[in-house]
């Protein structure tokens, strides 16, 4: 029996290795542009007095559709360190992305510079919707040790895609590619490590919270639906009211972390906005579990809304660094003084 077993593994080895059909949604662009063009990305800057309205916006466009919030975020994002940074590069207007991932296999180098113009080679990974969007914010180095920030137009010879290794099910209609720069022009933005030494970076890592948060929203508003129409199940009532309480500390830790940063809009806001990811992270890992073991099959088969956001934020969520976030965060916490008072 073990040796059939075997044999079928070898038989199926091909088909079991086989790459997954690319999934880009063109939709996704034209829901993009319809954003723009109704002024949808003008949103509150990150510590301006409204940061909690931001958060709000972007958990609306996540409880959506995660797709797109990944490339509305990643536009809102470009608009706020655009202007936090005092910079407009291009004249024409667009869809922006920020792509700011550091691998170690994947490097962008400065290979020339005059003035704020700069040649690119290199590659940079982790590019999300770099087949869909127009601009993009990227770090690249020289010789210093600090990244420095380039504005890029994708519309130019030196500017190569190549989606082959993205093999994603969950967000795969994003498609977070490959990049390959070969003597691309590019506009510095702001000076070498203004990007990570700016307060917005911080701030602006909190808002992804606030997507996560609202993409677990909608899945636990599925839930709600059917206990108010369905029959009495008191294990789904258990479910729900688990899912209430994950989701009504998660929504105080944000709405605290927006009203702190509101109120020091100019200091490190690392610790409250690390603190707030753990907390919204773990609300939604509830949410997810409870809602499936609630729900059963039904609507990841049948409802194409709840199917994406299902199949979509436990991929979107891994944007947290699990274990090595809540590492930094025990870290920081272990270097202040810390009561935990009521």
């Amino acid at each position: 029996m073990q040796d059939d077993a075997q044999g079928i593994e070898a038989v199926l080895a091909d088909f079991a290795r086989r790459p997954n059909p690319t999934m880009i949604d063109d939709r996704l662009r034209d829901a993009m542009r319809l954003c723009v063009q109704r002024g949808l990305d003008q949103l509150p800057l990150p510590g301006g007095g409204h940061t909690l309205t931001r958060w709000q916006r972007l958990a609306a466009v996540g409880g959506i559709d995660l797709a797109l919030l990944k490339l509305y975020e990643g536009h809102t994002d470009a608009l706020a360190i655009l202007r936090e940074l005092d910079c407009q590069p291009f004249s024409e207007p667009g869809i922006w992305g920020v792509w700011a991932a550091e691998p170690p296999n994947a490097r962008v180098i400065i290979s020339e510079r005059r003035g704020d113009e700069v040649r690119l080679n290199g590659l940079k990974a982790w590019c999300s919707g770099a087949q869909q969007i127009d601009y993009a914010l990227i770090t690249a180095w020289t010789e210093q040790e600090q990244p420095q920030l380039i504005a890029v137009n994708l519309d130019q010879p030196g500017v190569n895609i190549d989606a082959q290794a993205w093999q994603a099910v969950g967000m795969g209609s994003t498609a977070s590619v490959d990049v390959h720069f070969e003597g691309a022009l590019g506009q510095c933005v702001g000076n070498s490590g203004a990007y990570l030494s700016r307060p917005g970076f911080w701030q602006g890592g909190a808002g992804i919270a606030a997507a996560w948060y609202g993409a677990a929203v909608a899945l636990a508003l599925a839930l709600h639906r059917q206990r108010q129409n369905g029959r009495p199940d008191p294990h789904a009532d258990a479910h729900l009211g688990a899912v209430d309480a994950a989701l009504c500390g998660a929504s105080s830790a944000l709405r605290a972390c927006a009203t702190w940063i509101d109120a020091h809009p100019d200091d490190d806001a690392s610790l409250p906005v690390q603190r707030v990811r753990a907390q919204v992270e773990m609300a939604v890992e509830q949410v997810c579990r409870h809602v499936g073991r609630a729900l059963g099959a039904a609507p990841f088969c049948r409802d194409p809304h709840f199917a994406r956001l299902a199949v979509d934020l436990p991929v979107f969520i891994r944007q947290s660094h699990a274990e090595r976030d809540l590492a930094n965060l025990g870290q920081a916490i272990a270097a202040t003084t810390q009561e935990w008072s009521l």
